[in-house]
C-alpha cells in the first residue's frame, strides 16, 4: 500500500540500502536497524532512521486506493487490519477504531525501558536528522515519567520491550467483530502482505477460511494455496480502481 504512496520498498537488503544508502556503508539491514536494542546503545542511530520515518510519513499523501476502501466501508460492514505503522488508513479518513495496527505505529511513543505501560501521541515531536550519516540530533524524545529516551510504539524485530497499549486493546475489539460475522460471507482484501513477516497474509487466510473469499493482491507473492481465493500479481492502486470499477454503484 505505501509504495504506490511513493513510500520507499524495503523489501531485501538492496531495496532498505537503495532508499538509505548510508546503511549500506555501514553494512546495515533493516532487520538490524530496525531493533529496539539500539535505544538503548546508540539511540542517536536509532532515532536516525525512526526520525527520517517519521518525517516522512508525515509528508506522505495516501494515494486513491485509499479512497477505493473508505468508498468500500461506508458501503459494507468494514475494518482493517495492518501491519502498516505509518498512520495513512487514519490520515485517509478511516476511523482509528476501525483500524487495528497490529505491529504499533510510529505515531505514538513509548518509554524505552519501559518504566510503564503507558503511551502518548508523537504530535509535537519533531527529530532532526543529519541524512549523511543517518543520525539524529539531540535533544531526542524522551519519557515524560523517568527522563529515558522514548522509542516509536513499534514492534520490532527481537522486541521484549514492547507496550501493546491501545493496540492491544483494539486486536481484542477486531477479534470480537470478526466473531460477530457470517464466516461464510466475509471477504477479505489482502493488499502487499508477503511471507518474510506474515502476521497479515496468516490473519488475512484464517479470516478468509469459511468464505473462500480472499483476494491476494501482491506484486511478487499473488499465490493462493489450495484454491481458496483469487492471487493477483499487481499493485495496489491500479488493482483496487480496477475492482471498483467492476463493482459499479
Amino acid at each position: 500500500m505505501g509504495v504506490d504512496s511513493g513510500l520507499p520498498d524495503f523489501r531485501g537488503p538492496e531495496g532498505f540500502w537503495r532508499a538509505y544508502p548510508p546503511y549500506r556503508r555501514l553494512g546495515l539491514r533493516f532487520e538490524e536497524i530496525a531493533d529496539p536494542e539500539h535505544f538503548d546503545d546508540d539511540p542517536e542511530l536509532a532515532w536516525g532512521f525512526y526520525g527520517h520515518r517519521l518525517g516522512l510519513y508525515r509528508r506522505t499523501e495516501p494515494h486513491a486506493g485509499y479512497a477505493v476502501l473508505r468508498r468500500w466501508a461506508e458501503r459494507w460492514p468494514a475494518r482493517v487490519f495492518t501491519s502498516n505503522v505509518d498512520g495513512a488508513f487514519q490520515v485517509a479518513g478511516f476511523a482509528d477504531e476501525h483500524v487495528t495496527e497490529c505491529h504499533g505505529a510510529i505515531g505514538t511513543l513509548q518509554c524505552t525501558g519501559p518504566c510503564h505501560d503507558g503511551t502518548w501521541p508523537a504530535d509535537g515531536v519533531d527529530v532532526l536528522v543529519d541524512e549523511d550519516t543517518m543520525r539524529a540530533r539531540p535533544p531526542l524524545p524522551s519519557c515524560p515519567r523517568c527522563g529515558r529516551v522514548a522509542r516509536p510504539n513499534i514492534l520490532m524485530f527481537g522486541d521484549a520491550s514492547w507496550v501493546p497499549g491501545r493496540h492491544g486493546e483494539k486486536m481484542a475489539e477486531h477479534r470480537a467483530w470478526l466473531r460477530d460475522q457470517d464466516a461464510r460471507r466475509l471477504v477479505v482484501v489482502e493488499l502487499g502482505a508477503g511471507t518474510a513477516v506474515p502476521t497479515v497474509r496468516r490473519h488475512a487466510e484464517l479470516a478468509a477460511a469459511a468464505s473462500g473469499a480472499l483476494v491476494r493482491i501482491n506484486v511478487r507473492e499473488p499465490e493462493i494455496r489450495h484454491g481458496r481465493g483469487v492471487g493477483l500479481a499487481s499493485g495496489a492502486r491500479a488493482t483496487l480502481e480496477a475492482i471498483d470499477a467492476a463493482l459499479g454503484d
